[in-house]
């Protein structure tokens, strides 16, 4: 079984910053291929970020391109995202997210508010 936990988020002014982290434990992270997700109340859950195993490929929502930056730990099992120039719209609960063998796990998510 494949166990994520995100943590990082907070509240933040507008043209802030914030980082996230997500842990994940089970199985060999340095396979899996990860990515960020955000969800609003009412909303479907939008792409934010992915990144491949071995950190050189990446893949940006159009909203967050050039603000957001992914990155990965293979020797910690981690994976991040690095949010800058942050905007109210980019509220939403973040949630981390592994593929592995097209199987599709989620952690519980971290809340992100940013004040305008």
């Amino acid at each position: 079984q494949v166990h994520l936990v995100e943590s990082g988020g907070g509240l933040v002014q507008a043209g802030g910053s914030l980082r996230l982290s997500c842990v994940v434990s089970g199985g060999t992270f340095s396979s899996y291929s990860m990515g960020w997700f955000r969800q609003v109340p009412g909303k479907e859950r939008e792409f934010v970020a992915a990144i491949g195993w071995n950190g050189i490929n990446t893949f940006y929502g159009d909203s967050v391109k050039g603000r957001f930056t992914i990155s990965r730990d293979n020797a910690k099992n981690m994976v991040f995202l690095q949010m800058n120039s942050l905007k109210p719209e980019d509220t939403a609960v973040f949630y981390c997210n592994a593929v592995v063998s097209s199987w599709n796990f989620w952690g519980q998510g971290t809340q992100v508010t940013v004040s305008s």
